[in-house]
């Protein structure tokens, strides 16, 4: 960050300026290394439409968090208090936003408030289960081993994020490149073959007729074709934000064939790996689970969750609480139950979350490679009707000549 100062020297000469630094006590802390007597300092203002920086673009991504995580471990290891830990951190951040999260953090620790009480301010960066997980390295004096469950398990999980975007991309932009060149044809080569046609007054296809109709459609409405278009996405997107939308989107994301079984097994492997996580850094069980309802990102599974959780407040096992919902699937259950039976619930979450995260790589390779001979398929079929349809009538046409 960049401060403006107004000083004065040890002779009493004015001084004023710009000095760079994490926050407002290091930039005081710079000034006066400098011999120079304070008058006031300030956080230099942002100029003009183009200074300001854009709040919508202003996140901070995963691969971040992770990297933090595992740096922070390092430097408790080596014993490093978390003070000096956190500016070290703060001057190497990759983004202006987390640099100023974690100088935000590092003056609420240095006004005497706890690392994890800091980092729950900033719950755009450090969710309920980053936050409770780090409050428990707190009470039980384990901060360093906390960070490296930290840093573990939020590399499975861009790992696995990652896996499935990627996996997205490529079917995602040959789609979109298709879609691209079929509306070109229809705009822009369709209507000169059309012209032909009717000059001639030879008889087409309906298939052709078919396409010739298409394309004056988009010439005739497709800008108003584009906007409603437009319009339903904004709305659509819209609803998804509200209560009820998310809450749609969410049970539409399970029932899906084929889509929903993975999506289940995904939130299955992050119900797995927190609550494994959570009861191996001594969480309580209730905890834990109210903990992994909040991070499991699924309203449906959030609410069969909490149901649990307030089941083993009147006594049941989770297990018992988990059989009476479809969505959790038996593998879990009976897995939770032998846990619970031996006393090692966390090594048992811990092997049912590899045994889903191996599954869910599995159906991921499967899917891509299903996907690839799908979209030749589609792609060929659509260039082939196209194609025909131009083709065939102008064979016609010149077989008559």
């Amino acid at each position: 960050m960049r401060f403006t100062y107004e000083a004065r020297t040890e002779t009493g000469e004015s001084r004023t300026g710009v000095v760079e630094a994490v926050n407002l006590p290091s930039a005081i802390d710079v000034l006066q290394r400098n011999n120079l007597i304070i008058v006031e300092v300030k956080p230099e203002e942002e100029g003009g439409f183009f200074g300001k920086r854009l709040r919508l673009f202003d996140r901070v991504k995963l691969r971040d968090v992770v990297i933090f995580s595992r740096q922070l471990s390092t430097l408790f290891e080596a014993k490093v208090p978390a003070t000096q830990a956190l500016k070290t951190l703060a001057a190497e951040a990759p983004s202006q936003v987390f640099r100023e999260a974690i100088s935000d953090i590092l003056d609420d620790l240095t006004a005497g408030s706890q690392l994890s009480q800091a980092m729950a301010k900033h719950p755009n960066i450090f969710s309920p289960f980053y936050t409770n997980l780090v409050r428990s390295g707190e009470e039980s004096g384990k901060l360093q081993d906390v960070f490296v469950f930290l840093a573990d398990y939020l590399e499975r999980t861009y790992a696995l994020n990652s896996k499935a975007k990627n996996a997205l991309v490529y079917p995602a932009f040959v789609f979109t490149a298709f879609i691209g060149v079929i509306v070109v044809m229809l705009v822009v080569v369709v209507p000169k073959l059309t012209s032909i046609f009717k000059e001639t007054g030879q008889a087409i296809p309906f298939y052709t007729q078919a396409i010739i109709s298409l394309s004056e459609f988009l010439q005739n409405w497709g800008i108003l074709f584009a906007i409603a278009l437009l319009a339903a996405a904004v709305a659509i997107w819209r609803f998804i934000k509200t209560d009820q939308g998310r809450e749609l989107l969410d049970e539409l994301k399970i029932r899906l064939p084929v889509i929903g079984t993975l999506f289940k097994k995904i939130y299955l492997s992050r119900i797995a790996d927190n609550l494994s996580t959570l009861v191996l850094a001594g969480v309580p069980i209730i905890r834990s689970l109210q903990i992994t309802a909040d991070v499991v990102n699924n309203r449906v599974y959030r609410s069969i969750i909490l149901d649990a959780a307030e089941a083993v407040k009147t006594g049941s096992t989770i297990s018992s609480a988990f059989a009476k919902y479809k969505e959790i699937s038996p593998l879990l259950t009976q897995m939770i139950r032998i846990g619970e039976e031996s006393g090692r619930l966390d090594f048992i979450l811990k092997s049912v979350s590899h045994f889903y995260k191996q599954d869910i790589d599995n159906a991921l390779e499967n899917m891509v490679g299903l996907i690839e001979p799908a979209l030749i398929i589609f792609l060929g079929g659509g260039v082939g009707i196209l194609v025909a349809a131009l083709l065939v009538p102008l064979y016609n046409l010149s077989s008559a000549i």
